[in-house]
């Protein structure tokens, strides 16, 4: 089967899956299993790997950093930056340092985390900073809603955002009202996180649920690619679960290339039905 991919724009395209490394970073005694795990990613065609300033107080930059050493060229590095630096010459110190710890000269995206201290137009302005500087390739947001993204539409400059990364997975599918459509309108990539939910009760739950398993059980793959191949299903989507091993990474990688039946895909959404009117964003 071909391995799905998603179009970034000015002729990047980049596989549906990626790796994420939320939490990691936290404990020197996992770091070089991090690593580990991240370079077998990119040797597996998992080139998108997405960070923030936020992660283990840059401990996650530096996970990547070490990860990329050697690798660079081969990799689409999406980063995020706090809203209380998404402005002005604070912004520009959050990018430098995030620069450093990651050891590299630029960053392909950069990423508004969440909505917060600085006005949208203030955001973009230094955005198109970091641009003309050379520090960032293009810029994108985080967790921002349909009204917050028709709110940018109106700021000048504010359509050049390249994605939208929020939280997505089977049992949290309200972005399918209205924002994903938008953004599917507008060619704009969407960045799943979570995409097989938090752990816990919600995570055992779509992990132990029997119309997963009979699926998983039918292709026989895994649980977690039954939920990955959902999830990048819905074209323009990429799914960004973190991966701490090398056993995780394979099985991630391997998600690519399943496509889901018409039948397996209603059978999904009758167990986890898409809300019919607007819910609250959901963030983690």
């Amino acid at each position: 089967m071909s391995e799905k991919t998603v179009n970034f724009g000015n002729n990047i395209v980049l596989p549906a899956i990626g790796q994420g490394t939320w939490y990691m970073g936290e404990k020197a005694s996992q770091r070089r299993q991090e690593v580990d795990a991240l370079r077998a990613g990119i040797e597996r065609g998992l080139t998108l790997i997405d960070t923030a300033e936020m992660y283990a107080d840059g401990g996650a930059e530096k996970v990547v950093g070490e990860a990329i050493k050697g690798l660079r060229d081969e990799v689409f590095l999406v980063s995020k930056v706090y809203p209380w630096n998404a402005g002005g010459h604070k912004g520009i110190a959050a990018c430098e340092a995030s620069l450093r710890r990651l050891g590299t000269e630029y960053i392909d995206l950069y990423l508004l985390h969440w909505r917060g201290n600085y006005a949208l137009d203030e955001t973009v302005r230094l955005m198109e900073t970091l641009q003309q500087q050379g520090k960032i390739g293009r810029w994108g947001v985080s967790n921002l809603d349909f009204a917050d993204m028709q709110e940018l539409w109106q700021v000048p400059g504010g359509q050049v955002c390249a994605a939208n990364q929020v939280l997505y997975h089977l049992a949290s599918r309200g972005i399918e009202y209205d924002l994903l459509p938008w953004c599917q309108q507008q060619s704009m990539p969407v960045m799943a996180y979570c995409p097989l939910a938090q752990a816990g009760r919600l995570r055992s739950g779509l992990f132990n649920h029997p119309v997963v398993n009979a699926i998983a059980q039918e292709y026989q793959i895994t649980a977690a690619q039954v939920l990955l191949a959902w999830v990048i299903s819905h074209r323009g989507v990429v799914a960004i679960p973190k991966a701490s091993s090398i056993k995780h990474v394979e099985e991630n990688a391997g998600a690519q290339g399943i496509s889901l039946s018409a039948e397996a895909l209603k059978q999904l959404d009758a167990a986890f039905p898409a809300p019919e009117q607007k819910t609250a964003l959901d963030m983690v």
